[in-house]
C-alpha cells in the first residue's frame, strides 16, 4: 500500500494533528501494525504527554499506542512501570520530565503502552539518533497538540499529517486550514552554498542579498520597529533572515510596507511560522515573499470524519478536496481496507 512504502523511505516520521482527537494515535497504530507486518524495525516515542486512555479536554477516550516484539520505545519511568508487556530496559535517562527519567526499552512481545517522552526538541533529536544507532530502521514521534516543532526537518525527515471533523464541523473549514499547512510544507527552500552558515545565525534580523552571500544584522530589536529604518537600504531586491517566529504581526507590519515587493521573508522552516491563512495569502496577493532554509517531506494525510461529539463529514468529498492541494496519499483509515 503507497502509504506505508512512502513512510518506509524515512528513517524518522513524526505524526502530527491539525487538532485532538483527528485520529493522530490511530494513525500512529496503524502505521506500528503495517510495519510488524512488513518486519519494518520501529522506534517509537513521543514528545511531551501523549497516549493518555481518556482526553483530558474532551473526556473521550483514546486509543492506546500497541508495540510489537522487537521494537524500541521511549517513554517516561511512571507510563514505563504501567506497560502491559515484557521488556528489556535499554537505557534511563540521568534528565528527567515531569513524570520522571526516561526510559529506551525494546518489547519482548506485544502490548500497550503510554507515551510520554522526552519535553524538547533537542531531546527528541537524541533520542531518534539513539534509536536509528540500535537498529531501528525508521523512528516514529507522536507529535503533541501545539508542539508542531516536532514536525522541524532538524528533528525528522518526513510528516505525516492528521486532519478531520475535529478541526471544524464546516468541511470547508477543515480544508482551508489543512491546504495551509500543505501550502506550509511547500514553501521554497533556498538553495545558498553558505545556509549551514545562515542557520548558525542567532538573536535577530538580518539583510541579506539574494544570493546568500552578504550578512547584515539590522539595528533594530524587533521588525515592528520599521521607524528607526531608512527605507533607501531596501531600494535592492534582499532577503530578511527571523531567526525566531514568523507572526502574524511582524507580517500585517509587512504589508504596510512600500518597499514591500524587494524583500522576501526567510524563517528556518514551517515551524517557525505562526500565520493564519488569511494573513498569508494577503501578504503573497501584496507581493510577499516568503521562502525557509529547510523542508521537511510530506509523507501521507489521514482523515478522521468523525468528531469526538458524533459529528460526521462525508470522508469521500473530505478526501478529494484535499487531493487538490497535494500529491501525497490522502486516506480515511476507517474506511474499508484498512484494518487497524
Amino acid at each position: 500500500m503507497p502509504f506505508i512504502k512512502d513512510i518506509k523511505k524515512y528513517r524518522s516520521v513524526a505524526t502530527i494533528g491539525l487538532e485532538k482527537n483527528v485520529g493522530k494515535t490511530e494513525t500512529m497504530n496503524y502505521i506500528l501494525k503495517r510495519f510488524n507486518t512488513e518486519r519494518v524495525l520501529a522506534g517509537v516515542t513521543s514528545i511531551g504527554i501523549d497516549g493518555e486512555t481518556v482526553d483530558i479536554v474532551t473526556a473521550t477516550s483514546k486509543p492506546e499506542i500497541t508495540i510489537y516484539e522487537g521494537m524500541v520505545f521511549v517513554t517516561s519511568e511512571k507510563h514505563y512501570c504501567k506497560k502491559r508487556f515484557e521488556a528489556e530496559i535499554l537505557n534511563v535517562s540521568e534528565k528527567s520530565t515531569a513524570l520522571g527519567r526516561v526510559v529506551t526499552a525494546r518489547a519482548l512481545g506485544e502490548g500497550k503502552v503510554l507515551l510520554s517522552g522526552p519535553s524538547s526538541s533537542s531531546w527528541i533529536k537524541e533520542i531518534i539518533d539513539e534509536m536509528l544507532e540500535k537498529g531501528m530502521d525508521c523512528v516514529l514521534v507522536d507529535g503533541a497538540l501545539s508542539r508542531m516543532s516536532v514536525g522541524s526537518p532538524i528533528i525528522t525527515e518526513g510528516i505525516v499529517l492528521s486532519t478531520g471533523a475535529s478541526v471544524s464541523i464546516n468541511a470547508k473549514e477543515v480544508v482551508k486550514k489543512t491546504k495551509h499547512v500543505i501550502n506550509l510544507l511547500k514553501l521554497e527552500r533556498v538553495d545558498w552554498v553558505n545556509r549551514d552558515e545562515i542557520l548558525r545565525l542567532k538573536d535577530g534580523i538580518y539583510k541579506i542579498v539574494l544570493n546568500g552571500e552578504i550578512i547584515n544584522k539590522l539595528p533594530i530589536r524587533s521588525i515592528l520597529n520599521f521607524s528607526e529604518l531608512e527605507e533607501n537600504i531596501f531600494e535592492q531586491p534582499c532577503t530578511l533572515y527571523i531567526t525566531g517566529v514568523l507572526t502574524e504581526r511582524f507580517i500585517e507590519n509587512m504589508i504596510k510596507q512600500s518597499f514591500i515587493e524587494n524583500v522576501e521573508i526567510l524563517v528556518k522552516d514551517f515551524t517557525k511560522i505562526f500565520l493564519s491563512p488569511d494573513v498569508l495569502n494577503r501578504f503573497i496577493r501584496r507581493g510577499g515573499k516568503l521562502k525557509v532554509l529547510l523542508n521537511t517531506e510530506l509523507v501521507a494525510i489521514t482523515v478522521n470524519p468523525v468528531s469526538p461529539t458524533g459529528y460526521v463529514l462525508d470522508w469521500k468529498e473530505l478526501v478529494e478536496d484535499i487531493k487538490q492541494f497535494t500529491d501525497v496519499p490522502v486516506v480515511n483509515l476507517r474506511e474499508e481496507g484498512y484494518e487497524i
